[in-house]
């Protein structure tokens, strides 16, 4: 199960769609605080969270889950239109996976998301 953040409707129904097509189950959050509400009730193998988000931004949610005994090891993958180094070396330094700049290709996703998963 993936679990999907991100807060732009058109954005997250088109990640969600690639990834079921994929093979991929899948549940979305649109924001941080409905993602951590969620993840009372099922623990996903992978998360991937968009990083500007109203409230709660995606920096918060990986800090939120990595102080979680439960969530702490789970693979976190980040999507951004943010595209400056101290962003990506931000998320590195929280534990993200990966940080792919939007817009990004399908194979790049897949790539990282089969990474994820295989360890």
């Amino acid at each position: 199960m993936i679990l999907l953040i991100e807060d732009n409707n058109d954005i997250r129904e088109s990640f969600e769609e690639l990834l079921v097509l994929e093979g991929f189950a899948v549940k979305t959050a649109s924001n941080g605080f409905d993602a951590l509400k969620m993840v009372q009730n099922f623990i996903p193998k992978l998360v991937i969270c968009d990083i500007l988000m109203p409230g709660m931004d995606g920096y918060d949610v990986i800090t939120a889950f990595k102080k979680n005994v439960v969530t702490r090891n789970i693979p976190f993958i980040f999507s951004s239109s943010k595209s400056e180094s101290a962003d990506a070396a931000k998320a590195e330094k929280l534990g993200a996976r990966y940080f792919l700049v939007k817009p990004f290709g399908e194979p790049e996703l897949m790539a990282c998301i089969n990474d994820c998963l295989q360890k």
